[in-house]
């Protein structure tokens, strides 16, 4: 397999308070930026694993910071600058164990990404082209600039990787289950959580995890891992089940660690780890990413990821 990773879609600003009480009292905020796709491919650059990302962003401040924050984590970024503006979300604290995410990306730039956005030479380097369901629900261009990735990764023998990553504020008059199992039905490996899975299968579906793997299996990927959150995760890789527990810690922020998960099981993929290998470090990197106030600031570094595997909290 190509060690390279090729991923797309929106990354937008991020603002969140600056101190207790939320957005609507604080006197400042923390300015960053955030977006699934972007996420898994800072991840993976951390890692060690080349990846390229592409998107659109406005000809704004937000879309430049945008810019120099991945092409600062080592990402080969293919951006297109366009005439509207970039995407903002807003990450509010009202307590200290809640959090309200708040979208403003309604025509925003990233949501105008196109096919012509997206070549066949880009994906001819990459062992796997990674998608989400966001990026396919943000407009009819997007959902094509989708499936174009799909063919050119079909016909130059990438693996596809699809994160359901679902955003009911997206569909709001729409079911999105048809175009989920579009994409599931062309991807080799599916992340999804629970209910992400009984979307994709159907209403009165059965709850248990297992079974909801082997099922989406049947829609034809060879890898379905079902993400539980606190619980772990259970897979069907190749007709085999797994599961894997979470790696305790104590928990900061639990926004963006769906897609350090991913970021760590590609990861290993891509490294030629066995499943259970693959998994473990898939629940490792998401560990570390709960353990700081930010979508991807605290991914690991490779050298880092033995600190969660280790009994004893002091590195002498």
């Amino acid at each position: 397999m190509k060690r390279r990773v090729f991923t797309f879609g929106e990354t937008m600003a991020l603002f969140r308070a600056g101190s207790p009480g939320g957005i609507e009292t604080t006197s400042e905020a923390k300015i960053g930026i955030g977006g699934a796709d972007s996420n898994v491919a800072i991840g993976l650059s951390r890692l060690g694993v080349s990846t390229q990302w592409v998107g659109r962003v406005g000809d704004d401040s937000l879309g430049r910071r945008i810019q120099r924050e991945l092409r600062a984590e080592g990402i080969d970024t293919h951006v297109i600058v366009d005439p509207a503006p970039t995407g903002l979300m807003i990450k509010d604290h009202r307590t200290p164990h809640t959090t309200q995410v708040l979208f403003y990306r309604r025509h925003s730039a990233g949501s105008r990404l196109a096919p012509k956005d997206i070549s066949r030479d880009m994906i001819a380097h990459a062992g796997i082209v990674h998608i989400t369901g966001i990026t396919a629900s943000l407009s009819s261009s997007a959902e094509d600039a989708t499936f174009t990735a799909i063919q050119y990764a079909r016909e130059e023998g990438a693996q596809v990787s699809f994160d359901v990553n679902h955003r009911p504020r997206l569909w709001l008059d729409d079911d999105p289950a048809p175009l989920y199992r579009k994409i599931a039905k062309s991807s080799d490996i599916i992340f999804a959580g629970s209910d992400e899975a009984r979307l994709l299968l159907g209403q009165g579906i059965s709850s248990n995890s297992t079974w909801l793997a082997c099922e989406l299996a049947e829609l034809g990927p060879r890898e379905v891992i079902i993400k539980l959150g606190a619980d772990g995760c259970v897979a069907d890789i190749s007709g085999q089940a797994y599961t894997q527990p979470a790696v305790p810690v104590t928990v900061v922020d639990t926004v963006g660690a769906g897609d350090a998960f991913v970021a760590g099981y590609l990861a290993a993929l891509i490294e030629g780890a066995d499943p259970a290998a693959r998994l473990r470090r898939a629940a490792t990197v998401a560990a570390f990413s709960c353990l700081n106030d930010g979508d991807w600031e605290g991914l690991p570094r490779q050298e880092d990821l033995h600190l969660l595997e280790t009994q004893d909290p002091v590195d002498r």
